[in-house]
């Protein structure tokens, strides 16, 4: 594999190399550390948006590099949530209930995924999509003001609805596969029908 086509991986490690940033700048807390913090998060948010466009346009997508994506996406959306725990405790003390309900709904999506198929969930839905760029929106707010009443409130929903059509999806297909764009589409692989992928949305 040439360098060029190597670019997906690359990308994909930055976003681990972001995390472990993310994770310092909080702990040490320096002049500007909460804009340096957000311009990673946005910056791995781009980065998380277009390595899936150049997989596919270099034609170098494969399941272990789905598999490695999602890994990657968990451990950088865990290390941006301790960050912002560590800047702003008392909002996460304020909706401790709803964090352990999405938290939840997270886990069993995933435990779910992991008895069925012995595989971890990568459908990369839409709706997944959505409630992501909500979320950086809010842990950016929260970041820098340490408050997101209404964003967290849109966010919390989403969260519980889009996780719950992941469950859907995985227990109306047959077989684990990758880059599933709703539970229509779900249905459509189960039984056994072509469905329509959008690349610019990386699904």
């Amino acid at each position: 594999m040439n360098l060029v086509k190597k670019l997906p991986l690359y990308s994909i490690y930055l976003r681990l190399a972001f995390a472990g940033l993310i994770l310092a700048a909080a702990i040490i807390q320096f002049d500007g550390s909460r804009w340096f913090i957000n311009t990673l998060i946005i910056a791995g948010l781009v980065s998380d948006i277009y390595d899936g466009i150049i997989t596919r346009r270099l034609q170098v997508s494969a399941r272990n590099l789905r598999r490695l994506d999602s890994h990657v996406d968990q451990i950088f959306w865990v290390a941006i949530v301790i960050a912002s725990f560590i800047i702003y405790p008392l909002f996460f003390k304020q909706h401790w209930l709803y964090l352990m309900l999405l938290i939840g709904a997270e886990i069993t999506c995933y435990l779910i995924s992991l008895v069925r198929f012995q595989k971890e969930v990568a459908t990369q839905a839409l709706a997944s999509k959505l409630w992501t760029l909500v979320l950086c929106a809010t842990l950016i707010q929260v970041i820098a003001t340490g408050n997101a009443t209404i964003l967290f409130q849109i966010c919390f929903y989403l969260g519980i609805i889009s996780r719950l059509e992941i469950i859907c999806m995985v227990f109306i297909i047959k077989q684990w596969t990758h880059d599933i764009p709703t539970v229509y589409h779900a249905y459509l692989l189960r039984n056994n029908r072509p469905i329509k992928r959008y690349k610019l949305l990386n699904c």
